[in-house]
């Protein structure tokens, strides 16, 4: 296994465990469910939510069904994410991949340990009395978009993406 597979694998593994690991502490140790929405500072909660759909909770009404064909989705992208990984040429596109996985491989094992992903953390804002929040998400969510991020950048912005042959 090269070194730049490598770093991508140690990616995805680091953000399983903390996904799982934090999910795990905030349900069985902090015990999120009981105590309900717990403010951190003036501007971040967390706070127990059971996403049964996709991103931003849309198709949360698809039924068992739904969630096995949303299952079976996510493990083709996962597959079709590694084979990327592994032909990527650049350490932050493989590393962003590994993100990517991590973070889908953590919430399909919440699909299937609980039947929904749990989301945790919540940022708000107060702005003129009116409370504006973002959505519900965790870590392997924050991963994911990091992710997303990187090959982005990797692919428009650094300086590999100017000199790749078109």
């Amino acid at each position: 296994m090269s070194p730049l597979l490598r770093s991508g694998i140690i990616a995805a593994v680091a953000t399983l465990i903390a996904d799982q690991a934090s999910k795990l502490w905030l349900l069985h140790v902090f015990d999120i469910g009981r105590r309900g929405m717990v403010q951190v500072t003036s501007f971040f909660d967390l706070v127990l939510a059971w996403n049964t759909g996709i991103s931003y909770g849309w198709l949360q009404d698809m039924g068992a069904t739904g969630q096995t064909l949303l299952m079976a989705g996510k493990a083709v992208a996962i597959v079709l994410l590694a084979i990327w990984m592994a032909r990527s040429q650049t350490r932050l596109a493989v590393i962003g991949l590994g993100l990517i996985i991590g973070g889908a491989i953590g919430n399909a094992i919440d699909r299937i340990a609980y039947g929904a992903v749990v989301d945790f953390a919540l940022f708000h804002i107060a702005i003129a009395g009116k409370t504006y929040s973002w959505y519900v998400f965790n870590l392997a969510d924050a991963a994911i978009v990091a992710g997303v991020a990187a090959l982005l950048y990797d692919s428009l912005i650094a300086p590999a993406a100017a000199k790749t042959p078109r």
